[in-house]
């Protein structure tokens, strides 16, 4: 039997009441609003007016959390930490990194988002060397060049799972195994994946990961994950901390430092109790819903849109292939803010960086949606960029 490409969005589209008025085509900037999150805030809200200052109910609601990220990834919750963001777990663990001896060097590609770049090259001031590894001209960046960049010196490697500038995808498990295979470690982020492609930690053999509930998770902004995988933790003893990290948050101890047995670690201070309950309910949601179906659909859509853009003759910076890219399509244009300016006024929203326009569907679009935004290019040709 041959499957509807909008049987999904059919089903879950109702639950998203922004498509009464808009394509929404953004998801990788930030997903859509659910009912389920929006329910949550008055939840959050309910609770608040009720008990005035429930911290210990907060602090559960902060494990749910960690529980619901574990499932996400076939992670153990105490391999889990919830931070504000994606740099606070990432800044947390550079704090904890030695430079000082022969394995001083990060390793970082060109698909980075400025978090990562940023972070490794602040560590420069405590004696690390940053090596990046060039993309191809095609967008991609084959395993051996990271094979040339990764040595014994190495004492991270930090790569993206898909890239916010192109939409490119790299192949993580091969990259891992050279790492490891040169004793170094190897962070993940997975913000440009979670909640569009399915995530096992023991499949990527990532050491650490880190990612939000902002975009294809349909959470808020402000909240974050990290996860550490469990025989390293206690490794590691961040110096950017604070009193969430601590073995006994309720101890108020302010006579030494005894970070947790667990990745909670990482965390820092008070966290964002507000975004936590719309995480819970956003990932809770994706996980209802079916990360691998989205996949699918998402996967489909996809095609029908690489058509329309063949037939329009314009340049896709996303490599073609499905297992080379993820959800997003980024196309390259004269005038990228112009265009999403343009397309706006479509009531289409969708996003630029790097001089693309970056179309992203997800569960919840339908193929009307990829019509409605290739009528809308059809239109604005002159402001796309020829092959």
């Amino acid at each position: 039997m041959v499957v509807s490409p909008d049987a999904l969005a059919g089903r879950v589209r109702p639950r998203f009441p922004i498509f009464e008025r808009l394509t929404y085509l953004n998801s990788c900037s930030q997903g859509a609003l659910s009912d389920a999150v929006r329910e949550a805030y008055v939840r959050y809200l309910s609770d608040w007016d009720e008990h005035g200052a429930p911290w210990e109910y907060w602090v559960a609601q902060l494990d749910a959390a960690r529980a619901s990220v574990a499932g996400l990834l076939n992670a153990d919750e105490e391999e889990i930490a919830i931070t504000t963001s994606v740099s606070a777990g990432v800044g947390a663990l550079t704090s904890a990194l030695s430079f000082d001896g022969e394995r001083n060097k990060i390793v970082i590609s060109d698909f980075e988002f400025p978090t990562i770049g940023q972070i490794s090259h602040a560590q420069e001031r405590r004696g690390a060397r940053v090596e990046h590894v060039h993309a191809e001209a095609d967008g991609t960046i084959p395993v051996e060049r990271f094979d040339a960049a990764i040595d014994e010196q190495t004492a991270l490697v930090a790569v993206t799972h898909v890239c916010f500038r192109n939409g490119a995808r790299l192949d993580i498990a091969p990259i891992a195994a050279l790492a490891h295979e040169r004793g170094a470690l190897l962070l993940l982020d997975a913000y440009q994946s979670a909640g569009s492609l399915p995530l096992d930690v023991q499949a990527l053999d990532c050491d650490f990961l880190a990612a939000g509930a902002l975009k294809y998770l349909l959470g808020s902004a402000g909240i974050a994950f990290f996860y550490c995988r469990r025989d390293l933790v206690e490794r590691f003893a961040p110096t950017a901390t604070g009193w969430f990290a601590d073995r006994n948050i309720f101890e108020m101890d302010i006579h030494d430092y005894s970070p947790a047995p667990t990745a909670r670690r990482f965390e820092a201070g008070t966290p964002p109790v507000p975004a936590i309950y719309a995480a819970i309910a956003g990932i809770e949601l994706m996980r209802e819903i079916g990360i691998d179906e989205t996949e699918r659909h998402v996967r489909r859509l996809t095609e029908l849109l690489r058509e329309g853009l063949d037939e329009l003759d314009v340049k896709v910076v996303t490599p073609r292939s499905w297992h080379d890219r993820g959800a997003l399509t980024c196309v390259a244009s004269t005038d990228a803010e112009g265009l999403v300016a343009t397309l706006a006024e479509r009531r289409i929203v969708t996003s630029t960086r790097d001089g693309n326009l970056r179309i992203s569907p997800h569960c919840y679009n339908a193929t009307e949606d990829i019509e409605a935004v290739l009528g809308a290019l059809r239109e604005h040709r002159g402001l796309l960029r020829n092959l």
